[in-house]
């Protein structure tokens, strides 16, 4: 899943508590059935992509600005045809200087509504743990249908703060919620009124542990500063039910809270608080899908798999090779094929001192989950 260097947070007692609590559930054996096939998707030498979507035979693509992507922020690939900047090439013009308001900044995130939309998740931030220009933090909804933006909403200085980063989105009803890898905890849209506002300001549930290093390939992951990378919350998902927002900093552990509360504003913040149950202990991820019967599919970072934690809780390989590294935010179709970007975050210029590690072309694999 997307990534940024924050700073880690001297965790108070009630957060030791609340991460011990989590770790009691312990990370479930992992069961090895054989492996269905990976098939390579979408290949290209120019990009570092981290997001994928898919409608259709259209795929589309994007990548956030610090990796050095040579392509658009964000692109569409149909037919096996070459990317296309989607939804035109002003959207994809963004210079420093230039009004960020209506054009994409650094896209972190992408994602499909249920009613032929796709949202992109504007971090507003042209570099790497910087701050959010002015009206540049934004969510951007593109008609598939039209191909044409049909709605921005502006995430103010309130909300997408000095040094946030705003992460992903997923929907529920009438509400979106939105993780903050910056500046840890989550953030509420109501759809309707196009107001968002922040909650669990880093509570505990929301801030990377100290003691929980991104470890890739044997290596501890390090941030441009030296210090081990920290991203608080990142990954999220709505339960099929609807019933329960889950989420997690990218390290571990999951807590769950429900969404009756988080799309109330008038719940005060201590009840809120107070409703954070833990969820379910995992290992460092790079993204997940929640599929329909309430499985979660997540990309195991250390170990270059895709693991399913099925409602039960027994955890199963869908794949494990070598070139699924860094795996970020996976998209699970309709048909049950898993289509996977293969990011190589941790291989970018940023964290090299300037030298990228990126092995290409970057390649979008897929892999049949039933």
């Amino acid at each position: 899943m997307p990534v940024a260097a924050f700073p880690r947070l001297r965790p108070p007692l009630r957060i030791i508590a609340v991460v011990a609590a989590q770790l009691i559930l312990g990370q479930p054996a992992v069961a090895a059935p054989p492996a269905p096939p990976l098939t390579v998707a979408v290949q290209n030498p120019d990009a570092v992509w981290n997001a994928v979507a898919v409608e259709g035979a259209r795929v589309f693509l994007a990548g956030p600005r610090w990796t050095g992507t040579k392509l658009p922020p964000l692109v569409v690939v149909a037919g096996g045809g070459a990317p296309k900047p989607f939804p035109d090439a002003g959207w994809n013009a963004w210079v420093p200087g230039a009004d960020p308001a209506r054009a994409f900044v650094n896209i972190n995130a992408i994602h499909r509504d249920d009613s032929g939309g796709l949202w992109v998740v504007d971090t507003g931030a042209p570099d790497f743990g910087g701050d959010p220009l002015p009206r540049g933090a934004k969510l951007v909804r593109i008609d598939l249908n039209t191909g044409r933006v049909d709605r921005v909403i502006p995430l103010g200085a309130d909300v997408a703060r000095p040094g946030s980063y705003v992460d992903d989105i997923r929907f529920h009803g009438s509400h979106a919620y939105l993780t903050d890898a910056g500046q840890p905890g989550l953030i509420v849209l109501d759809l309707a009124t196009g107001v968002a506002r922040r909650v669990l300001d880093r509570h505990p549930s929301t801030v990377a542990p100290a003691d929980r290093p991104i470890v890739v390939d044997g290596e501890t992951v390090l941030a441009p500063d030296g210090r081990p990378l920290a991203v608080h919350s990142d990954p999220l998902e709505v339960s099929p039910d609807g019933e329960w927002l889950y989420y997690a900093p990218l390290e571990g552990p999951w807590s769950r809270v429900p969404t009756r509360l988080l799309d109330d504003p008038t719940v005060p913040a201590a009840t809120l608080a107070d409703a954070v149950r833990p969820w379910i202990d995992l290992p460092p991820v790079g993204g997940t899908a929640m599929g329909p019967d309430g499985s979660l599919y997540y990309t195991d970072l250390a170990a270059n798999a895709v693991r399913r934690r099925a409602p039960d809780g027994r955890v199963t390989s869908v794949a494990h090779d070598a070139r699924l590294h860094w795996v970020d935010a996976p998209y699970l179709a309709a048909d049950g094929t898993l289509w996977l970007p293969a990011a190589q975050m941790d291989r970018v210029a940023l964290f090299h001192h300037g030298k990228s590690q990126v092995r290409i072309p970057m390649t979008i694999f897929t892999v049949r989950t039933r």
